[in-house]
């Protein structure tokens, strides 16, 4: 069943609760079950996130496609958490322990998150111009035959886009790119292309000396697993969605260019395997964590899928066009194969064309969710705070 399904059927469980007036004994054996639903929806949504075919390299878990897929899965799964904390429940349960202290804690985690919106979708800007830098470069060695001006200008191009998707990690600042601005006020852009009024509004630059990785880490603190009793109630979809926030979060700062990512992958998450969500979630931070290990020490613009193939694809037409800058004879053959991985770099900007403006709209439908769900708990917890009988 596709996620928007589980979704819309989960929810509307859920509202035909509410206004039913039922036992509380069957109540809260309804809220069981909403809460092992819930648990079962994570489980199989990241499971889905996990599974790959064999034949497929381990870059596709973070391609264009893959994000996205994993933004679609969080929008899910934060409305159904949603669902379960305020459909169909007393409102002042959010103010009774344990949730006034997950509470205040789940919506601090918010706004760190909404920094980290920020700074991947600053950081997509980069990415875009790494895609124009690829274009260049097959424009140039389409031309039939590649003679010594095509060479240069498509060196040329390589050179830049070697050198910007390997610069140091403190400069994946997109705040130098602000010319490059194509997600929000591009010029000659056609009405098709432009992103609706409504997405401009969250472009904020991140400050010079914030970091990604420590963000990420701090949004770690005092995350733990609910105890006892606190297990079987709503404490746990909080803690899971909490950890889903975060998890979506680190995966694409490790993905996307952004400043300060040292350490990325020293930050663990408390996820108990005992938990049935738990062990993909592991599965797919162990996966990452142990390519970013790799890519970390040389220094890397990102994991995401299409800039690691457009970087071994540099490599090797940066050495075709050398042949020509120290006039080694070209071949037929290599001709041949240095046409065919520029097709192959075209295909990677086509495909990168298509996606990445759906993925920062995806990206700021998710900054828009969590800013409305934050104000919904705190307007929750204002309306609960104000009927509370005053202490004598």
């Amino acid at each position: 069943m596709p996620a928007t399904d589980y979704q819309a059927s989960f929810l509307g469980r859920i509202s035909i609760r509410r206004n039913q007036v039922i036992a509380m004994d069957g109540n809260h054996e309804q809220e069981l079950q909403d809460l092992e639903l819930f648990s079962k929806h994570v489980s199989e949504r990241f499971a889905e996130l996990l599974s790959s075919p064999d034949d497929v390299p381990f870059g596709a878990l973070l391609s264009i496609s893959w994000l996205r897929k994993l933004l679609d899965f969080f929008l899910c799964c934060e409305a159904e958490f949603k669902g379960i904390l305020m459909m169909g429940n007393d409102p002042s349960q959010i103010s009774k322990p344990p949730l006034d202290r997950l509470i205040p804690e789940f919506l601090d985690r918010s706004v760190k998150a909404l920094d980290v919106c920020n700074a991947v979708t600053n950081g997509l800007e980069s990415v875009r111009h790494y895609q124009k830098l690829a274009e260049i470069v097959v424009s140039a060695l389409e031309q039939k035959p590649i003679g010594d001006g095509q060479s240069r200008r498509a060196k040329k191009a390589l050179t830049s886009l070697m050198s910007a998707m390997n610069v140091d990690d403190k400069e994946c600042s997109a705040a130098k790119a602000t010319e490059r601005s194509w997600s929000f006020s591009r010029r000659g852009v056609s009405s098709k292309d432009r992103v609706p009024e409504h997405f401009r509004s969250v472009s904020n630059q991140v400050a010079k000396n914030w970091s990604a990785a420590k963000q990420i880490q701090a949004m770690t603190n005092n995350l733990v697993p609910p105890r006892g009793a606190e297990g079987s109630g709503l404490a746990s979809p909080v803690y899971t969605m909490n950890v889903i926030m975060v998890f979506v979060m680190w995966a694409l700062v490790a993905a996307i260019p952004c400043q300060e990512r040292n350490g990325l992958s020293a930050i663990h998450f408390p996820a108990p395997k005992q938990l049935n969500w738990a062990q993909s979630i592991i599965g797919l931070h162990e996966k990452i964590g142990e390519e970013w290990k790799k890519k970390e020490k040389k220094g890397t613009a990102g994991l995401l899928d299409e800039m690691q193939k457009m970087e071994k694809l540099g490599n090797i037409l940066m050495d075709f066009t050398d042949s020509f800058q120290f006039h080694v004879d070209i071949t037929g053959q290599k001709a041949e194969e240095a046409a065919a991985h520029a097709a192959e770099l075209a295909e990677t900007c086509r495909r990168m064309e298509e996606g990445l403006l759906p993925l920062q709209m995806q990206i700021r439908e998710v900054f828009h969710r969590i800013v409305k769900t934050r104000t919904e708990l705190l307007n929750a917890l204002d309306q609960v705070g104000k009927s509370s009988p005053p202490l004598l």
